[in-house]
């Protein structure tokens, strides 16, 4: 009965994003306040409706549930139980149901700091968040499942991978995860700002760089975690031998760094306009890619334990993100005129730009070393 609320708690809460995203876009074209505060209290209300889930799901693995499909594929009777916690993110539908609920409440947040500081920005904001949870969520209720029942119960499960059992994996792969999906946030208020016309009058950089900020050191302590994690187990071999997974934290956070310094300048000088919404989309892009590696892309890796084709969802979804935020770009460009330019090659702007341009250099020299042997074993 646990398990079966929290498979209908997972369906309201695709069902309730998908309506927190179109009340709150046709709020905006109908100029209806009354589709924008149902969107956006939509929202409050997924945070609840996914921890129902989450706690079902935890309750399954206590109580050696393997009638749960998940369950028996990540946990069996020999497991210590303080395993649990990591059993719970270490398959894909698992580490989606964690993406999903950290989202979610990071988005409750970020939606609460702006609804009165920027009123116009917010509801493209909030439309946005819901989209992108709706995706995680929609993969989750018609293709990964954590709390899916299947029709023959073991007597015990397979457990969890016998290199994930270490003390790293309590908190490196929490951080990575929450760092590449808290991207989305600086994301959408950066992208409501443009589509509310509101990207050149600078009113979104103070939220835009706190959320850059917290997006950055999540990302940042996840990769410091990774690297000790590789060296103490995989030695050489792991992270600084060269690996896809944690190239894939590597590239949104040089471009996350990049967006973090030049959004100081836009709002110290209302220089940079057009090149911080280039930058926000290319560090969205890029994490998209990241959760596309983690999901079992076609790039080989010394630890990309979730294994599945449901990759090629986030490929398609971050093409399709990627393709609307250049076309939205493109359509609001005479919004983002800067005030100011360049004064000298010598100037403090100049080297904030020639910064820039080394950080995301150096993201897409690891882009191309990461997807080269896709072409080279073609």
């Amino acid at each position: 009965m646990i398990v079966e609320a929290g498979q209908i708690a997972l369906a309201l809460a695709f069902i309730v994003s998908l309506y927190a995203a179109a009340a709150s876009f046709l709020g905006v074209v109908r100029r209806s306040p009354e589709l924008l505060v149902s969107g956006r209290f939509g929202m409050y209300s997924i945070p609840a409706l996914l921890i129902v889930a989450t706690g079902a799901l935890i309750y399954a693995f206590v109580n050696n549930d393997f009638s749960v499909r998940y369950v028996a594929e990540n946990s069996s009777l020999a497991m210590p139980r303080e395993y649990t916690w990591v059993a719970f993110y270490a398959g894909n539908a698992g580490s989606m149901l964690y993406l999903a609920v950290i989202f979610a409440l990071m988005a409750v947040v970020a939606i609460v700091a702006i609804r009165k500081n920027l009123p116009y920005t917010s509801p493209y904001a909030v439309g946005i968040m819901a989209l992108s949870l709706a995706f995680l969520l929609g993969v989750m209720v018609f293709l990964a499942n954590p709390l899916a029942r299947q029709a023959f119960t073991p007597m015990d499960g397979e457990g969890i991978n016998p290199l994930l059992v270490h003390m790293g994996m309590f908190i490196h792969p929490p951080l990575q995860m929450a760092g590449l999906v808290s991207v989305a946030i600086p994301f959408s208020i950066a992208m409501g700002a443009m589509l509310a016309n509101k990207g050149g009058n600078d009113e979104w950089v103070d939220q835009g760089r706190l959320w850059g900020m917290i997006s950055w050191l999540i990302l940042t302590a996840g990769l410091l975690l990774g690297s000790w994690w590789a060296y103490t187990i995989l030695g050489w071999g792991g992270y600084w031998a060269w690996d896809p997974v944690e190239n894939s934290a590597l590239m949104p956070w040089l471009a996350m760094t990049a967006f973090v310094h030049s959004i100081m300048v836009q709002k110290r000088r209302g220089m940079f306009r057009m090149w911080n919404m280039v930058i926000i989309i290319i560090a969205f892009t890029m994490a998209q890619l990241g959760m596309f590696i983690n999901r079992g892309g076609p790039v080989p890796a010394v630890h990309s334990f979730a294994q599945s084709s449901m990759g090629w969802l986030f490929l398609a979804f971050m093409a399709t993100t990627m393709i609307a935020s250049i076309a939205a770009f493109i359509w609001k460009l005479d919004t983002l005129r800067s005030r100011g330019r360049l004064e000298s090659a010598l100037s403090r702007e100049s080297a904030f730009l020639a910064q820039n341009v080394l950080f995301l250099t150096v993201a897409f020299v690891t882009l191309w070393g990461t997807i080269f042997p896709i072409f080279s074993e073609a």
